[in-house]
């Protein structure tokens, strides 16, 4: 059984469909080859293309990771070296 994309009626303002092309290559898929799946709607035409882009989102999360993490211990370092200055707890009676 296959299956067909028709489209909308009006083809002058009509987006593409996400199954047309291969995300990373561009490469036109066609309907009756196979198609490799990424989270859940990145469609690719071999399994290469795909394990590229896996990569590259592996390597983009790593590295948003570092800078969150650095940017965390960078304010922890400028909260914590603080010479000099002293801090009072205790309560405070107003009569």
């Amino acid at each position: 059984m296959s299956y067909y994309y028709a489209g909308c009626a009006d083809h002058h303002h009509q987006e593409p469909h996400f199954l047309d092309a291969c995300f990373l290559c561009r490469k036109p898929l066609g309907y009756n080859s196979d198609i490799f799946m990424y989270r859940g709607n990145t469609p690719f035409c071999s399994k290469e293309c795909r394990q590229e882009q896996i990569e590259i989102d592996e390597a983009k999360e790593k590295s948003w990771k570092r800078s969150s993490s650095s940017s965390i211990r960078k304010t922890e370092s400028k909260n914590s070296t603080t010479p000099n200055k002293t801090v009072r707890t205790g309560t405070v009676a107003v009569a």
